[in-house]
């Protein structure tokens, strides 16, 4: 019983004596702070016996001589290091080892002098705390952080931005569609000339069809009539009673201009990519496969007038963009028949580019041509190659097209209104809805000059009042 009381005293003065620095029969207690990857060496005043460190992971701690003693920090933490001497002194060293920060913070200084950084050390990571003026700024300095420490915690607390400015493009889109066709061609009819009634034709126009022929031949050719049903006159026709002869002559020659313009404007922040589409959408049929197979969904595809840009603004103060303009029509002419369904093509012009630009510069795309000529020949074996006459057993057919897409670009700086300020309106190139002013009633008699019975004009739009 004794012994357990007196073993409970000690043990209180010893956690005592820890608690204040001092342990009975201990030369002292020192307080040591080594940065990571150094080493201090203690010079004992008597032979070493043993040495006890507490956390060898953070400090290691070697016997170089009988009284020298090398202690080497090898990670950040906090170690106690314990040395005997042969005569049974002992010396406690409290040794804390920190990350050596003050090259980092020098950096960091140099790197950013208008900046309110500052750095703390923890277990395995560096704090980053203060002030900084933009998030680019944090992230930078993190990234130096990180040949630090293993991880890096960043507080840094960044100013307000001030409000982005806004780039407006103004795109102007033309196209320009010039078309051009000629066809000749010659159909023959005979009603019973040289007692044959007949007809002649290339077949690339719709000759005319014999109807009811009354009579036979040979036989009596009184009486005998023959019918021939007109569905297409041509443009010239021309049939002689007399000698039982038709003739049905195409000859056109077609010209057209079609012009599409389209003025759009576009506002997007810096660094954010805008898009818009003029246009719609068509029908697609398409077939499905696997566990639905033979079924039929409906997908829809765009087209029309696209426009998509991303613009940045540099440090010189021009717009440096991505530009994607695209110009699609529907083309029933190469449309295709799947299961009963008629699917049309796309007739698409695409171009893409980067350029950088001033405030107000513009750059114009242009050339983008497409010319098509199709030319269509059909003849009647034999008699086309008769000199002269063989023109009336041919027809042709010329189509020319030539189209040319023109795009122009101006991009514009801007910043958004300020509270209070009044917004720009339309400008109408004529005033629209005169006000309408209502005649004030006439003066009764014997009223003085001036004065009416009922109020005085006014705007039919009035003023609100």
């Amino acid at each position: 019983m004794r012994r357990s009381k007196r073993f409970l005293s000690w043990a209180l003065v010893l956690s005592a004596a820890l608690a204040f620095g001092s342990v009975p029969g201990a030369a002292g207690v020192e307080d040591l702070r080594v940065t990571v990857g150094k080493s201090v060496v203690i010079d004992f005043p008597s032979d070493v016996a043993r040495i006890s460190t507490s956390n060898p992971e953070v400090v290691d701690a070697v016997a170089v001589s009988t009284r020298e003693v090398l202690l080497h920090a090898r990670s950040y933490g906090l170690a106690t290091v314990v040395i005997w001497s042969r005569e049974g002194q002992r010396n406690i060293y409290n040794i804390t080892v920190d990350y050596h920060l003050e090259p980092f913070r020098k950096l960091l200084a140099e790197t950013f002098p208008r900046e309110e950084i500052h750095v703390q050390a923890a277990k395995d990571s560096v704090t980053l705390t203060g002030r900084v003026s933009s998030p680019q700024v944090s992230e930078r300095a993190a990234a130096l952080a990180a040949s630090v420490a293993k991880t890096v915690v960043n507080n840094l607390e960044t100013a307000p931005s001030a409000v982005e400015k806004q780039i407006l493009l103004r795109v102007k889109i033309a196209e320009l569609n010039r078309t051009a066709s000629a066809s000749f061609g010659v159909n023959l009819l005979s009603t019973g000339a040289l007692n044959t009634p007949g007809r002649t034709s290339t077949g690339q126009f719709a000759p005319p069809s014999p109807g009811d022929l009354l009579g036979g031949i040979p036989g009596s050719l009184e009486g005998t009539t023959s019918r021939f049903n007109i569905s297409d006159a041509l443009n010239v026709f021309a049939f002689r009673p007399d000698l039982n002869l038709a003739a049905l002559i195409r000859a056109l020659q077609d010209e057209g201009v079609l012009q599409i313009l389209a003025e759009p404007n576009l506002v997007a922040s810096n660094g954010k990519e805008a898009s818009f589409l003029v246009g719609g959408e068509f029908p697609v049929p398409v077939i499905q496969g696997g566990a639905n197979v033979g079924a039929v969904t409906i997908q829809f595809r765009e087209f029309g007038i696209r426009l998509a840009f991303l613009p940045n603004l540099t440090d010189n103060g021009t717009v440096k963009m991505f530009v994607r303009p695209e110009v699609s029509t529907v083309d029933i002419v190469n449309a295709v028949t799947v299961n009963g369904f008629s699917i049309p093509a796309l007739a698409t012009r695409r171009m893409e580019t980067t350029i950088e630009l001033g405030e107000g510069q513009s750059f114009v795309i242009a050339g983008l041509l497409d010319d098509r000529v199709r030319e269509s020949m059909s003849r009647i074996p034999g008699l086309s190659h008769i000199p002269l006459l063989g023109l009336l057993f041919k027809s042709r057919q010329e189509q020319k097209s030539k189209t040319e897409l023109l795009v122009m670009v101006t991009p514009e700086i801007v910043t958004p209104l300020t509270p209070g300020e009044k917004p720009p309106l339309p400008v109408m190139p004529k005033e629209f809805l005169k006000p309408y002013r209502i005649p004030a009633p006439p003066a009764p008699e014997g009223a003085p000059a001036g004065q009416g019975a009922g109020q005085p004009s006014r705007d039919a739009l009035g003023s609100g009042h």
